[in-house]
């Protein structure tokens, strides 16, 4: 469970920008199978496969000069399922696939979906280093490819360098075993559809929707509690933002930049697998004792 606050803050064109976040992600194991062939021409092969699905819930509550716009927030809903296959002959891959849907909430019945699909292929670079890359195929009002880098690279027992580029990065500091603290950076945002009436002829109501997306960077502090559990705490700044109201037909109704403003967030994980490779898959994605941004 994850909560964001971002305090309104000024736009371009006057006016004031603020938003607050808060989502739920849960993953569960669905299969681990170990699986053995030999070829006709005569190759012996190994192949470790482990399936997780992923379900996600979130809301976005943006207030525009302390008005909320819709009313009650946008709503989005996804589940996919991610898969980790490792292999003599195709060494370690990872895909993943998904869909959902995003709507304001005084909007049920005109929901904007959203679908996705990539594979990346894993070199491991000895103990210390992971490389991976890829490309995920995006839906969402348009089609996009978006090409994927990752590096996990251990310097020491206290320190670490993570990314999966363009969306997080962070580089972590151990402290002990039940609390490090980090500093994160990441791309986020959200799109999704609303009504919009001219006042005088509410009769020309039509659906809209709305994008907005920002960098930040910040600072966070995960201390694991009960062996189960762990609480973040994340306080930092967005800037690069960017606001838009787009009609019906796809015409940018209104263009805002907010300007760079700070953020607080606070997560709580509650984690358990009686799947030894779950687990170490989950921490390895950085959910387990990690403020990366989900």
């Amino acid at each position: 469970m994850r909560a964001e606050f971002h305090p309104e803050a000024g736009m371009g064109s006057g006016g004031r920008y603020g938003l607050t976040r808060t989502s739920v992600l849960g993953l569960v194991p669905l299969k681990s199978e170990v699986q053995a062939s030999f070829s006709l021409r005569k190759k012996f092969d190994l192949r470790a496969v482990h399936t997780l699905m992923y379900v996600h819930y979130g809301q976005s509550s943006p207030e525009i000069d302390g008005l909320r716009i819709p009313q009650n927030g946008y709503k989005s809903v996804s589940a996919g399922v991610i898969r980790l296959q490792a292999s003599l002959k195709d060494r370690l891959w990872m895909y993943g696939g998904g869909l959902g849907i995003s709507e304001s909430n005084e909007t049920f019945f005109s929901p904007r979906p959203h679908i996705w699909g990539g594979a990346a292929r894993m070199h491991i670079l000895g103990l210390q280093t992971q490389l991976m890359y890829g490309s995920i195929l995006l839906y969402n009002q348009k089609l996009m490819v978006v090409p994927v880098f990752g590096i996990n690279k251990r310097f020491n027992k206290n320190w670490r360098a993570t990314a999966i580029l363009p969306f997080t990065a962070s580089v972590r500091y151990n402290a002990n075993k039940w609390l490090n603290m980090e500093a994160i950076s990441g791309l986020n945002g959200y799109s999704s559809g609303f009504k919009l009436a001219a006042p005088a002829t509410p009769e020309l109501e039509r659906m809209n929707r709305q994008n907005y997306r920002h960098v930040k960077a910040g600072l966070a502090v995960n201390a694991h509690l009960l062996s189960v559990f762990n609480i973040s705490l994340e306080a930092g700044v967005t800037t690069f933002r960017s606001l838009k109201d787009i009609g019906e037909t796809g015409l940018v109704l209104e263009r805002y930049r907010p300007a760079t403003a700070p953020y607080v967030g606070a997560s709580l994980r509650y984690l358990t697998s009686r799947s030894k490779l779950s687990s170490k898959f989950t921490r390895r994605m950085g959910i387990g004792d990690s403020g990366l941004n989900w």
